[in-house]
């Protein structure tokens, strides 16, 4: 795990403890080329190693694929999916805008491609991913950190995938489909994934799901405001290596804000103190926390 992922975690967990709630633990693997089993466990170590406890039955995307076909295929009754064939190299070589993600803005190349057209692609050995046609319609909604944002689907968005072309089903339809099944009341995560919350929100209303309440958390820095990379050995496997996890704790805790100086401490001893309203807008680790 990346510190900037123990953070949020961390600020996620304190949150459903001060309020009586669970803390569900699900692991993202749905493409499981790039997220080895092996990986999952460490991350399992690692929170238990922080004191970072969940609740009940722990959710593997990589074993979900039949649940997501199901409200896949809810879709596409109401004729809202359809296949697209633009490769990546394509749509990043468009001139089109990017969201804060660095997704491209997609223009609806193959919103309107005939049945021929798609045989044409098909019989070429191209393989399709599926997209969903957003309306051209804003959605609004209250972050607990952020505050209001809006977004228009259609034009700061535009259609998304919901399968890839490998038939992996996109991280947008999961974690909408798995929020809502497992019960998930309130979402803590990364503020870089704020832009992605219209469509999830979208998605959510199309299937008759109830939306959650959200919490973007800003991105976590060293003291001098550098963004935590896995490159420069920001990571928990490194950082364990020199401290311990309750000094590792009162770091993150006092990045957060809820310490005013940084002391080692456990998660079960935040919770009384913790408070949203003393998250900081800027959270930075504290001087020399980083150097070994």
């Amino acid at each position: 795990m990346h510190l900037g992922n123990v953070f949020c975690a961390l600020i996620a967990w304190l949150s459903a403890r001060a309020n009586g709630g669970r803390f569900l633990l699900r692991i993202e693997d749905s493409d499981t080329a790039r997220c080895p089993k092996a990986n999952a466990d460490e991350i399992l170590r690692d929170l238990a190693w922080l004191g970072l406890t969940w609740d009940g039955e722990i959710w593997y995307q990589s074993e979900r694929a039949d649940v997501y076909a199901q409200y896949l295929a809810v879709l596409d009754e109401r004729q809202t999916v359809y296949p697209c064939f633009c490769s990546r190299a394509e749509l990043h070589a468009a001139e089109a805008p990017h969201l804060s993600d660095g997704t491209p803005v997609y223009t609806g190349t193959c919103r309107a491609l005939t049945p021929a057209q798609v045989a044409v692609f098909t019989q070429a050995g191209r393989r399709p991913s599926l997209r969903v046609q957003v309306p051209d319609r804003v959605i609004k909604f209250h972050d607990g950190l952020c505050g209001e944002a809006a977004q228009n689907l259609a034009t700061d968005c535009g259609d998304f995938v919901v399968r890839r072309s490998d038939g992996v089903h996109a991280y947008q339809l999961a974690v909408v489909i798995d929020d809502a099944l497992s019960g998930v009341t309130e979402v803590v995560r990364g503020e870089d994934l704020l832009s992605s919350t219209p469509r999830q929100i979208w998605l959510g209303q199309t299937l008759g799901f109830t939306e959650p309440h959200y919490y973007h958390v800003p991105l976590l820095t060293d003291a001098d405001g550098r963004r935590l990379s896995k490159r420069d050995g920001d990571t928990l496997a490194h950082v364990k290596e020199h401290y311990t996890a309750r000094e590792i704790v009162g770091a993150l805790a006092y990045a957060a804000g809820l310490l005013d100086t940084p002391q080692p401490i456990s998660p079960q001893e935040l919770i009384g103190i913790f408070d949203w309203g003393k998250i900081k807008r800027t959270p930075k680790l504290p001087e020399m926390f980083l150097s070994f």
